[in-house]
């Protein structure tokens, strides 16, 4: 194999999922691990160097693209990061690796690395106007307006999992109370669980030793009563603020990405229904709530990518 690849990395609050990819977007390596198995990102940098594959293919590497939550694009720091269990503050990302790999390396917050992988191979394709809405351990967003990403002249636009949607609502881990992402996010709905369970005699999801955000899901679609206000409640809050963000930046869509938008239809149709119901009456009709059709695949390792090879000559 002698294609030109960049390394593309994506690190959440959970996992950090990493991956070679090609300039036509084929992925020819991918794995994961989980977040919290490094106290500090240094060792993070240090163990991508000694993982076989990548190490095996340092000369096709052009370029290393991050997708990180508060990645900002101009400084290459990832800036108090509250969802990421390594040091608190200020994170020199970038410098790490390039002082590490000795390649250009390319930072971006990672619901903009999704957003430019659904422009490129996914959902996005036709579109100049969207945002991607990123449901993870937290809530981020990657807007793209008139064809372009938008990173604000900070370099940390799209931090749409914090404006406060719930007047001194949950505390945040960013410091503040009510943000959206303490609601709409795989973190959130569990706290919705813990928050009303005692409003619940019975349910089957008593009957679970763990409560996760996907076994919420499937038994609101097994007809849970309990399941099934969880996820209305959290697709009410969800819609009710995309149709306040709406006001913003006048999208032709909302793609939903992540792991509670992997339910599919059923979370969709309920996010576009309180949506259309709250929007003002000048966007009725006019605006999408969509799935990623990437699921399958990985838009940040995707999206990632795409930034090194639109940046970078090779």
């Amino acid at each position: 194999m002698n294609k030109k690849l960049a390394l593309s990395i994506d690190i959440g609050g959970t996992n950090c999922a990493y991956g070679l990819v090609d300039s036509l977007g084929e992925i020819h390596y991918e794995n994961s691990v989980e977040t919290a198995t490094f106290g500090e990102a240094i060792k993070f940098v240090s163990f991508l160097k000694q993982d076989e594959e990548i190490y095996n293919s340092l000369n096709q590497i052009i370029g290393i693209g991050i997708g990180a939550p508060n990645g900002n694009h101009f400084t290459g720091e990832i800036q108090f990061a509250p969802n990421l269990p390594w040091e608190k503050g200020i994170i020199p990302i970038k410098n790490y690796f390039e002082t590490e790999f000795q390649i250009p390396t390319i930072l971006t917050n990672d619901a903009n690395a999704a957003a430019e992988g659904e422009k490129l191979f996914g959902s996005a394709k036709e579109l100049e106007n969207f945002i991607v809405i990123t449901l993870g351990t937290g809530l981020g967003s990657g807007i793209y307006i008139n064809n372009e990403i938008l990173y604000g002249s900070n370099g940390l636009a799209g931090e749409f999992g914090h404006i406060r949607v719930v007047k001194n609502g949950r505390q945040c881990k960013c410091g503040r109370n009510g943000c959206l992402e303490t609601y709409a996010s795989s973190s959130g709905i569990i706290r919705s669980f813990e928050e009303f369970k005692a409003d619940y005699s019975s349910s089957s999801l008593y009957d679970e030793k763990t409560i996760k955000a996907k076994m919420i899901f499937k038994h609101a679609i097994n007809g849970d009563s309990f399941a099934k206000f969880l996820v209305d409640y959290t697709a009410n809050i969800l819609g009710n603020a995309l149709a306040d963000f709406t006001a913003f930046s006048d999208p032709q869509a909302y793609i939903l990405f992540g792991g509670i938008a992997q339910s599919g239809e059923y979370f969709r149709s309920l996010v576009q229904n309180y949506f259309d119901q709250n929007s003002l009456n000048i966007y009725k009709n006019k605006v999408q709530i969509l799935n990623s059709n990437l699921h399958d695949k990985n838009a940040a390792i995707l999206g990632n990518a795409a930034s090194i090879f639109k940046r970078i000559k090779y």
